[in-house]
């Protein structure tokens, strides 16, 4: 056709064309996964045995994963992946939605945790790259934890939690310098347990993985007890975590002189100040001195201070040798993790947890981590900024979502891509250096 008719009714529309490529980005996702060797890793680790759908668990994990980075959000959308000459740009073979779904059905506790094994070599496969991994240089570990709504009390395992929603309650911990996710964990949605463990697996998992140096893990009030201070600095790691303002803790704030306030910068029509204080606290059964950081807000404006004319406070405890300005910079940083976990939810395919067992959610939950991860190493490759925290969905919408036709030209196989591609320079750069990385096995 060699112009559009002025009438676009006049277009018929024909399904018939078998080179096209619905998704022609997940060519670099493709090859990235075929670089780190993602398949034989997962098959290697994930041992279903003779469970019905148990079989070749890597291509079916990557299926789902290929699935999200193309905005899939249900089973069902990874059919999208078998349209035209989709499945020629992967390097495993794509599994249909109804062997998908047996699949997940298939897992136990334990197959869950074969998975999260497996996860966690990959972190350790990636990091190994030059420049990809944190080495000797201080490491950043923001842990939160989130609500997925579910709708419907057939899932498994969901429950009103303290916010009031029906949903789970996974834990998440993210490196703050790239947004990769290092850790996570799908709980029952009234759970509250399991944040000091979770926190202990994470540091032990990146430092299998790689990362030598100094390690600060940050976290908000929910994650606050004595057993995980102890723990953390056991392993030498340095915290900044949210503490509730128990009474000890409001009157070591009261006890502050008002010539102990240090002015920070602040929005135009609020202003805020930083001190410090300690606190003595038990842990196993003896007397330890905590180091507070608080930061009190009011605003500024005088005809709307009467709206908020009191102090507020905020305080977290820490064991760094930083000041108290540097200190409360440090943590304010955490609230970062918010936009990783927003990511993943909404951009990854959290956004809707697809099968009624718990488990099976759990695998559904994994194979998100790995795709959001995925955006953000391709991102690198490509050329962006690691500390640049870019969404999933920009990724997808700059680097996968756009056409292509396979084509066989003298011999040899082109993938031809639409002209006047905003981002065809990115495109390029990202395979081209994905291409030259070395084989993991």
């Amino acid at each position: 056709m060699k112009r559009i008719p002025s009438d676009i009714d006049r277009l018929r529309v024909v399904f018939d064309e078998g080179s096209l490529v619905a998704d022609a980005g997940l060519l670099v996702a493709g090859s990235l996964m075929k670089r780190l060797g993602m398949e034989q890793l997962l098959d290697k680790t994930v041992r279903l045995g003779k469970r019905e759908g148990g079989a070749r668990p890597g291509r079916k994990v990557l299926s789902l994963v290929a699935s999200m980075l193309t905005g899939g959000t249900h089973i069902d959308h990874a059919d999208r992946l078998r349209s035209g000459s989709t499945r020629r740009v992967l390097p495993f073979r794509v599994m249909a939605p109804s062997t998908l779904g047996t699949f997940l059905r298939s897992f136990t506790w334990g197959h869950v945790c074969q998975l999260n094994k497996a996860l966690g070599a990959l972190l350790k496969r990636v990091w190994s790259l030059p420049g990809a991994g944190p080495g000797d240089q201080p490491l950043v570990i923001d842990v939160d934890s989130t609500i997925c709504e579910v709708s419907g009390k057939s899932k498994e395992g969901a429950a009103y939690g303290h916010t009031q929603v029906l949903g789970y309650h996974p834990l998440v911990a993210a490196r703050a310098d790239t947004g990769e996710i290092v850790h996570h964990r799908l709980r029952k949605g009234s759970s509250q347990k399991g944040n000091t463990r979770f926190m202990v697996e994470t540091v032990n998992r990146v430092r299998r993985a790689g990362a030598t140096g100094p390690i600060t893990v940050r976290a908000d009030k929910g994650f606050w007890s004595r057993a995980t201070v102890r723990k953390l600095e056991e392993m030498g790691v340095e915290w900044f975590i949210a503490i509730p303002r128990y009474p000890n803790v409001k009157q070591a704030i009261e006890d502050i002189n008002d010539s102990e306030w240090v002015d920070i910068g602040y929005t135009p029509d609020g202003e805020a100040q930083v001190a410090e204080t300690t606190i003595v606290t038990k842990i196993d059964k003896t007397e330890h001195t905590v180091r507070l950081i608080i930061r009190r807000t009011r605003l500024a404006d005088p005809e709307q201070q009467p709206l908020w004319k009191d102090w507020r406070h905020h305080t977290v405890a820490t064991n760094s040798d930083l000041s108290a300005t540097e200190s409360d910079r440090t943590y304010r940083n955490h609230a970062r993790v918010e936009l990783g976990i927003r990511d993943l939810k909404y951009h990854t395919g959290l956004a809707h947890c697809p099968s009624g067992r718990f488990f099976a959610n759990a695998v559904w939950m994994a194979a998100a981590v790995i795709a959001h991860n995925l955006y953000r190493w391709i991102n690198h490759h490509s050329g962006a900024p690691r500390e640049r925290l870019t969404n999933g969905n920009t990724v997808r919408n700059r680097l996968f979502k756009l056409p292509g036709r396979i084509v066989n030209h003298s011999h040899k196989l082109i993938l031809r891509l639409p002209t006047n591609w905003p981002w065809a320079s990115a495109y390029r750069t990202a395979l081209q250096n994905i291409r030259s990385l070395p084989q993991l096995c």
